[in-house]
């Protein structure tokens, strides 16, 4: 059967997605007291609690994009395309909503109903429960498209809709009737929040402006106007203070005092791009925001001027990461670097250990005076291109180098302190369109080696800054840009590459070159695995050239990618590389026997690779997409049967995960026939498999009267004095006592007959069956579930005496020579031979054929305890040796 999918890795989960443009839903739970923030990540939504901002759950993926969330007290309802789904438990899909024909982009829960609105104009209200339709209303999009939806504060099955065309209309969702239509503010009405006055309700529009409007009276109270743009949200404070928050698509908050009538404070740049939703904790001082950056903040209301500040945030890349890069030995961080500019580390043990490095400055700390002119964005350094980690020294100076896009001067970073480090690594005198391509540093931690479009390869000092040296003559190691750079374990060997398709090897201390090879092609991308010395270089022309540095030659050579090669890793025992493509395709070759192992295709293409230096996963960054991807190597996890694939191999697609760390039906079912590996019931011939049962269960079969002895008690029961408080008397004079009446069944004897207690047990019947069939798996399963009494008691029946036949005593025997024969269950069979010989060896002595079946169980036991001498002195020896030999 052709394999499909990855036979190596699997999906596992991926990191750093936490929102996106979807308004978020906040929701209280009654019987824990906490509030949790609903956020959506493409097809499924996280919950987190508002109080440590801690995911507690993530929901089973739907077919499409979830577009817009609501809740309620115990549903979640999620919009994907035309269908509206409700979650129970923050998870399970419990009910579907089938009957728009648009796409779905507004939720509104209503006790028992659910208010639903599409792109298309229709209106559906749905009967939660049962999922019937209870209302549905058709509006004509050209003259009243619905833009906003919300429910009037005590006005009972009222909805106010708003729409693109300014105008508002008050509907009765139980008898199906417009109550009132307004007129409107001549703009597009882009949200409706209920204040908590009641019968006010907060209107924001695409031109900025803001309505606090009576909608009893009809009657506008106060207007605000925002200079940034439309309104995505509004939110009221209900802790005491009349505090409005609105936000905007650049990203800012403003506050305002509805009292005084004036803006009272501002938050720039609270998110880096629109803010979706904004909603104020009730009757508490905090404000939840989300927005397209990938982020979701807690703010705090506690300082003067009814000013804000960041109470805690759940933040990943705003912009697609470029470069990913496993931080450490133990396999636990990834660095990360996005095309938004900033430089983060994800956990892959929780979130609470990510750390936000932040952005990059272009001006120092002497320098700020001279650049107060320059605005922000400006202050900040392009996206990082290249990266570099070492930890042998982080914690004495800075241990992490990054390129940036366009620059020649290399960033530092601190990785304890998740800062921008100290140092712009730039070296002297060169051109001026010159811009840093390459970087690598050394495994002590004290170098930094960075190679540039100009030719030249600089040796920098991390813990100084300083500039010691530069690698070939006239200040140049390459005739043209410098693409890849690595250095040895030791600190004897650098090696560098660039697009004058020659590979070069430098004395590390001397700068001296060594020996010169020439390519195929221009190299693109070099990786060093330190261990065992391979360099790995993707050419231009999609192939692999993997050359060892202790000979210095060309020893492998790959092709198969159809696309241009954007980075490849190696595993920690150097064995496999890992290489991705803009083909969409993950490919993993097996470098001792020189082919393609492993192959399948992703969604999106890949841009990065990592794998942990534990070898437990596989890390990738994709086109378009904010998260870190996991994938569980399941080399590690069992037996994996990896065959060299065909030159016409055809990969299939496997699904990138998603945040819940589960396997889907379809990687169980794509697992290969052929490769699954199931152990056997017993490995060998000459071994014993035991049964792994408590040793109370057979290791006290032979004290069992011992164990009652000591378990007697030391008085005998005392029984309580009883006496009737009457008596029966017979009729007369004279007072007698009258006897209980005797009956003809009560005069004959209470002694059961013998036949009464001669039924046999389930164990003699299924032991009996079994003398006939060969099989004495059923008895043995049903004395294994007896206790050390029950045991007793069961062997004690065999007999006449007990109920049983002397043919159940050679059934018995002859169990527990299958037993021995097939080596299984071997601690049970010697436990229950004893006790049986023990209770039964003087009858057993009486019947010939039992004495001759007990003689060929004699000889087996024999043999098979001196097949397992003769293993223990074997592996005995060879421990002696090997102890001896390290000694």
């Amino acid at each position: 059967m052709p394999r499909t999918g990855s036979a190596l890795f699997s999906g596992f989960r991926v990191l750093g997605l936490y929102s996106n443009h979807v308004p978020h839903a906040l929701r209280y739970h009654q019987k824990h007291r906490e509030f949790y923030v609903v956020t959506s990540v493409g097809k499924s939504f996280h919950t987190f609690n508002v109080s440590r901002l801690g995911i507690v759950c993530v929901s089973n993926s739907l077919p499409d994009d979830i577009t817009c969330l609501a809740a309620d007290r115990m549903l979640v309802f999620a919009a994907s395309g035309t269908t509206v789904c409700a979650f129970a438990r923050n998870k399970e899909v419990v009910m579907r909503y089938h009957g728009h024909k648009q796409e779905v982009r507004l939720l509104l829960p209503l006790g028992d109903h659910l208010v639903s609105a599409d792109s298309g104009g229709d209106v559906i209200v749905w009967d939660v429960q049962g999922g019937d339709i209870y209302l549905q209303l058709n509006f004509d999009p050209g003259t009243f498209d619905v833009s906003a939806m919300m429910h009037p504060s005590t006005y009972l099955n009222k909805v106010l809709l708003g729409s693109r065309q300014g105008a508002l209309q008050l509907w009765n969702i139980r008898t199906s009737k417009l109550l009132f239509t307004f007129p409107g503010w001549s703009a597009a009405v882009t949200v409706l929040q209920q204040s908590p006055a009641v019968d006010v309700v907060g209107v924001g529009t695409a031109t900025g402006h803001i309505i606090i409007h009576n909608i009893r009276l009809d009657e506008t109270l106060m207007s605000f106007t925002q200079d940034w743009g439309p309104i995505s949200t509004l939110a009221f404070r209900t802790d005491g203070p009349p505090i409005m928050a609105s936000g905007s698509p650049q990203g800012h908050i403003a506050l305002w005092d509805l009292e005084r009538q004036q803006l009272v404070a501002q938050q720039r740049h609270a998110h880096r791009t629109a803010v979706a939703a904004a909603t104020f904790l009730h009757g508490e001082p905090l404000l939840v925001t989300n927005g397209a950056d990938n982020a979701i903040k807690v703010w705090i209301f506690d300082q003067e001027g009814s000013g804000a500040r960041l109470l805690r945030c759940r933040q990943g890349h705003s912009a697609p990461p470029t470069t990913i890069h496993h931080h450490g030995n133990d396999g636990k961080n990834i660095l990360s670097a996005g095309q938004d500019g900033s430089l983060q580390s994800f956990s892959t043990v929780h979130e609470r250990f990510n750390k936000n490095m932040g952005h990059g400055s272009i001006s120092k700390k002497k320098e700020k005076k001279k650049k107060k002119g320059l605005a922000y964005e400006e202050l900040r350094l392009p996206a990082v291109t290249v990266l570099a980690s070492a930890v042998t020294r982080q914690s004495d100076w800075d241990g992490v180098v990054a390129l940036h896009r366009g620059r020649l001067a290399a960033s530092t970073w601190n990785y304890h302190r998740c800062t921008m480090g100290a140092h712009h690594l730039k070296p002297p005198a060169v051109r001026k369109n010159a811009v840093a391509t390459a970087v690598d540093i050394t495994s002590c931690g004290n170098f930094a080696v960075i190679g540039s479009s100009c030719g030249r390869v600089d040796v920098y000092n991390l813990q100084s800054g300083l500039h010691r040296g530069c690698y070939g003559d006239e200040e140049k190691a390459h005739s043209g840009v410098v693409r890849g750079l690595a250095t040895d374990t030791l600190n004897q060997l650098t090696v560098s590459c660039g697009s004058d398709w020659l590979l070069k090897f430098w004395r590390f201390k001397t700068r001296k070159q060594e020996v010169v090879l020439k390519l195929s092609a221009a190299p693109a991308i070099l990786r060093l695995h330190r261990d065992s010395g391979m360099v790995a270089m993707a050419m231009d022309d999609f192939t692999l050239v993997v050359v060892d540095m202790e000979t210095k030659r060309i020893v492998r050579k790959f092709a198969g990618h159809h696309g241009n090669i954007t980075d490849m890793t190696f595993s920690p025992d150097g064995r496999w590389l890992v290489t991705t493509a803009m083909d969409c395709t993950i490919r993993t070759w097996d470098l001792p026997s020189g082919s393609l192992v492993d192959c399948f295709l992703v969604a999106m293409a890949p841009v990065g690779v990592s794998m942990s230096p534990t070898g437990d996963f596989l890390a990738t960054a994709h086109v378009d997409s904010l998260g870190v991807y996991l994938w569980t190597n399941r080399s590690l996890c069992g037996p994996v049967g990896l065959r060299p694939l065909p030159a016409d191999y055809q990969p299939e697609e496997e699904t990138l995960p998603s945040a819940a760390a589960a396997l889907t039906e379809q990687e169980v079912t794509s697992e290969e026939p052929d490769d699954a590996f199931q152990s056997a019931e017993q490995l060998g011939a000459e071994l014993v498999t035991l049964s792994l049962m408590p040793e109370s269960r057979w290791k006290s079969l032979l004290h069992l009267d011992a164990i009652k002895r000591r378990n007697r008690p030391l008085a005998p029961p005392a029984a309580p004095p009883s006496a009737p408080f009457f008596l029966p008397t017979r009729p007369g004079l004279t007072p007698q006592f009258a006897l209980p009446s005797t009956t003809k069944e009560d005069s004959q004897s209470k002694v059961l007959p013998w036949g009464s207690l001669t039924q046999r047990s389930e164990f003699a019947v299924a032991l009996e069956l079994a003398l006939d069939t060969g099989s004495f798996d059923g008895p043995l399963r049903l004395l294994k579930d007896c206790g050390p009494a029950g045991v007793s008691v069961e062997l004690t029946c065999l007999t006449s005496e007990g109920g049983g036949a002397n043919s159940l005593l050679l059934a018995f025997i002859q169990m527990v020579d299958s037993m021995l024969a097939s080596g299984r269950d071997f601690d049970l069979a010697h436990a229950y031979l004893a006790l049986f010989l023990k209770l039964h060896l003087r009858t057993l002595s009486q019947d010939a054929v039992a004495m001759e079946t007990l003689l060929r169980l004699s000889s087996r036991l024999e043999s098979g305890w001196a097949e397992l001498q003769a293993s223990f002195n074997q592996s005995l020896c060879l421990l002696s040796y090997t102890k001896s030999a390290l000694l």
